[in-house]
């Protein structure tokens, strides 16, 4: 028994032994092809980092031919892609500079009474290529876009290789000094407008009477569409042109020199949907302005060549010309009925401008007018009813000067008279909506952004009663009836 505990002893300890060489050579072999892993690692990144070095090496970029360069450039993938970035880029440049500030502009007005506490300068607008030597002939505010500014140019004499018409868009909302969209025809452009329920066309009348649309998603600076040069639409300048109607039944209306009014389809400017001529007895009215009344869609006024308005109407027994009022010696420059909205109905009112060197306010039942502004002893261009408040209204006059008048204050001086640097020729004129900012347009391309106080673009209550006063007693003195409210 002592020799098989021998064995068994010994055996155990052989077996051990065993057991731990076997672990041993174990380890050994696991160690070694850890490190082949290792080594065979570190050869596959060598061998790729080489691949790398040597495909980098290899790889030379391939400059683009000119033909190749002109291609890309004039493909409109690119030009779109460009024009939209370069407006993003401009924007973001320009209020670096201008972020949280008002804008400001390089015109300079003359320093005078408190005017400049009343009417201050915003900023101007004006393109080199654009603007220079051109007229502005016509303003619009979309109607969805408030900041947007449209104005419509005739030709330039100076560069008679340039498109005769232009009509861009301005932004009030950023700091950038160049138009947000430019657009512009073979003819002058004498009147635009912003489609009132599509805000994304413009509309516009030529010199050559043609009617043409331009659409800002399109991508393109020329018309979309055009009405044909014929006997069967306009054949003179259109100098008048509004959307009038309801958002599922709308016309452009048009007005030209020719006394023929035209209502379009916004869809099809190839023919007009109704035609109307404009005559006083047998003699043509030579439409030079026209204005409808707020919410009107058949009657409306015009203003002609000799110096005389006419209450018209597109249908019905009297379609055509109605009443005339007689009172200016000269073309009739600017029209405007009373828009504002508050206390009373003063709708019936309206105000006009003319060569003469007189504004006149009138009573659409009477036929002389209530009264007759004659402190400007100079061409006055346009004139309109501020908005917000019917007892002001503005004008522009030939040398560069800006009136507000205020029929609650004073018909005999203006409570604002101020005098640009340029002493050009003030054509145009177009309030916002609110009646805190007017926008006025030159002879020579320029854009003036002013802003009017708050205590007279805002009405007191009070105003409106002293406004029907105000009338009453205008009234009497030319009929001697009180005017019923």
């Amino acid at each position: 028994s002592e020799w098989i505990q021998r064995r068994v002893g010994q055996t155990s300890r052989h077996l051990q032994k065993l057991i731990e060489e076997r672990e041993a050579e174990l380890l050994r072999q696991e160690e070694e092809r850890k490190k082949k892993e290792e080594e065979q690692d570190k050869e596959n990144e060598t061998v790729i980092v080489d691949n790398k070095e040597k495909e980098e090496e290899e790889v030379v970029l391939q400059e683009l031919s000119d033909e190749q360069k002109q291609q890309i450039m004039s493909s409109q993938d690119f030009r779109s892609f460009f024009d939209s970035a370069a407006r993003i880029v401009e924007k973001a440049l320009s209020e670096d500079i201008d972020v949280g500030f008002t804008y400001s502009g390089d015109g300079q007005l003359d320093s005078g009474d408190n005017a400049d506490e009343l009417l201050r300068l915003h900023r101007v607008f004006e393109d080199e290529r654009w603007t220079r030597n051109r007229s502005v002939t016509s303003f619009d505010m979309n109607s969805k876009y408030p900041e947007l500014i449209l104005a419509s140019y005739d030709n330039n004499e100076e560069a008679p290789n340039e498109p005769e018409g232009v009509v861009l868009v301005w932004n009030k909302k950023f700091s950038k000094t160049s138009p947000e969209y430019i657009f512009h025809c073979q003819s002058p452009v004498m009147s635009a407008c912003f489609a009132r329920f599509q805000p994304n066309l413009i509309l516009g009348g030529t010199y050559s009477g043609q009617i043409v649309a331009w659409d800002m998603r399109a991508g393109k600076r020329t018309p979309i569409q055009r009405s044909p040069l014929s006997a069967s639409a306009h054949t003179h300048p259109v100098y008048c042109l509004q959307v009038v109607g309801t958002q599922n039944a709308h016309n452009l209306i048009s007005v030209a020199t020719d006394g023929k009014l035209c209502s379009w389809s916004l869809d099809m400017l190839s023919q007009p949907q109704d035609t109307l001529e404009l005559q006083q007895k047998t003699k043509t009215v030579a439409v030079t302005t026209m204005s409808f009344a707020l919410g009107e869609v058949n009657s409306f006024l015009v203003g002609c060549e000799e110096g005389t308005l006419y209450s018209s109407s597109r249908h019905g027994n009297k379609a055509g010309i109605n009443e005339a009022f007689e009172g200016h010696h000269g073309p009739v420059t600017g029209l405007d009925y009373n828009k504002a909205v508050g206390q009373g109905d003063f709708s019936h009112l309206f105000i006009s401008s003319s060569t003469d060197w007189t504004i006149k306010l009138w009573n659409n039942k009477l036929s002389k007018p209530l009264d007759s502004f004659e402190n400007a002893n100079d061409y006055i261009f346009d004139v309109k009813v501020v908005p917000s408040t019917p007892c002001l209204s503005s004008l522009g006059r030939c040398h560069g000067r800006i009136d507000i008048w205020n029929i609650n204050t004073d018909t005999e001086v203006p409570v604002v008279s101020l005098q640009t640097n340029t002493r050009t020729a003030l054509n145009r004129l177009q309030w916002s909506v609110n009646g805190k900012e007017i926008h006025v347009g030159d002879c020579e391309g320029k854009i003036y952004v002013f802003e009017l106080k708050e205590k007279l673009a805002t009405p007191h209550s009070e105003e409106w009663k002293r406004l029907n006063d105000t009338l009453n007693e205008m009234q009497q003195r030319v009929t001697e009836v009180p005017l019923s409210v």
